[in-house]
């Protein structure tokens, strides 16, 4: 479950509720609901800012049907957030802070043709 997302518009604390898209081949805008996650050429915006949009002339704006209400999560969602606790529950623990972490010894592999590629060598560890 990611953090909640604010509105891009500078200034503006509100919470995105609309993501908007633009295609610049077709000068087209696209506003439609908050899509699942950030992405880099995206914009989130905040209801009031959703409604005032504008965009230059010459452009259309399409604008996607929004739900009435946030989606909630479902047993799917709930499932994968289970899943996700107990692996990470089951990884050993980290070192403490300011202490190193445990390595097992690594030997190189037994003289092989091809093992070896320039600079670099395959190390196995041992079994």
């Amino acid at each position: 479950m990611g953090a909640i997302r604010q509105c891009s518009r500078s200034a503006c604390r509100q919470s995105a509720v609309a993501t908007l898209t633009y295609v610049y081949a077709d000068s087209t805008a696209v506003l439609g609901p908050l899509a699942t996650y950030a992405e880099p050429h995206c914009y989130d915006l905040c209801e009031q800012h959703a409604g005032s949009l504008t965009v230059p002339r010459g452009w259309e704006v399409l604008r996607l049907a929004m739900p009435a209400q946030p989606p909630q999560p479902g047993p799917d969602d709930l499932l994968a957030l289970a899943d996700a606790v107990r692996e990470a529950a089951s990884r050993p623990a980290a070192p403490a802070a300011g202490q190193r972490a445990a390595h097992s010894a690594l030997e190189a592999p037994a003289a092989t043709e091809g093992t070896r590629r320039g600079h670099l060598r395959i190390l196995r560890e041992p079994s």
